[in-house]
């Protein structure tokens, strides 16, 4: 494959993977727990390079999970502790951010963490970091570890489809018929850890929090059916990788950038033109 090839799959996995997770953000009312996990697994990856000495492999992807994990935890205890929800994600992620920024600049100088990195991502790096697989070949690092990490989510979501769907929208019916339903929002927060972490070095925080959500939202606006806004939103986090290169070459600016861009014009189309939700739909509703 060429270079632009591997870019443009490595996002396209990003938009994918961070659209199906996206959509029960959405629907469980949790959209900027993303935010706050997009920035608290930064104290997970400097923690883990803290104790390994490497900036990539397992010990990131352990340490950016156990960094989300904790992240659910406090936020559920502050709301135990009756703090509104809005207000303990904001002092949870803040602080374990802050963390993370005081740490690279007192102890990882020397490593390729920096919090504009973390912020922004680099892309264009992807297609020079690559690993040797029995069948495929070289392949850049990101993307065989999104690949991965696509695989675990699609699997989970088909799994536990049932549970998923009744947790989101009744949690005490899911409780009242036996089903776990603290154990599946650990499970859940999970994997929004892990589709964090491997899209964190690839594309940055801005972008992950722009594909967790827009995607996901502007599928809202079109569909009421579950499966159907699972479709829609991986197909919109796609189109949107796709479209922010298109920007980011025509106007030779950051790649990641104009991908988050992109999924804001998503979501500007769907808010507009949705048959149901849109603005146009609800202007013209009352004169039929």
């Amino acid at each position: 494959m060429t270079y632009t090839a591997w870019i443009l799959l490595t996002a396209a996995l990003v938009g994918l993977s961070c659209g199906l997770i996206g959509v029960f953000l959405i629907l469980r009312k949790t959209a900027m727990m993303a935010d706050a996990i997009s920035h608290t697994v930064l104290l997970g990856i400097v923690l883990a390079f803290l104790v390994t000495k490497e900036v990539s492999g397992p010990a990131m992807l352990l340490g950016g999970i156990l960094a989300g994990l904790i992240t659910a935890l406090l936020v559920q205890w502050l709301q135990s502790l009756k703090v509104q929800h809005d207000a303990s994600m904001g002092i949870v992620f803040t602080t374990l951010f802050a963390i993370g920024v005081i740490l690279i600049a007192t102890s990882a100088g020397n490593a390729h963490l920096d919090v504009q990195h973390a912020l922004m991502g680099e892309i264009t790096f992807i297609p020079f970091h690559t690993i040797t697989l029995p069948l495929a070949g070289d392949i850049p690092m990101a993307t065989a570890l999104l690949m991965i990490v696509l695989f675990v989510v699609l699997f989970f979501i088909a799994a536990f489809y049932k549970e998923w769907k009744i947790t989101t929208f009744d949690p005490a019916l899911a409780a009242s018929i036996g089903i776990p339903v603290a154990a599946m929002h650990y499970l859940f927060m999970g994997l929004v850890s892990v589709t964090t972490v491997a899209s964190f070095d690839a594309v940055g925080a801005i972008m992950v929090v722009a594909m967790l959500i827009a995607p996901a939202a502007s599928a809202y606006l079109w569909t009421d059916k579950l499966s159907v806004m699972l479709i829609l939103s991986g197909m919109f986090g796609v189109s949107a990788a796709f479209t922010g290169y298109v920007i980011a070459a025509w106007l030779d600016t950051s790649i990641s950038g104009s991908m988050a861009f992109a999924t804001g014009i998503f979501f500007t189309v769907s808010f507009i033109f949705s048959p149901k939700h849109g603005v146009i739909a609800k202007a013209v509703k009352p004169a039929v």
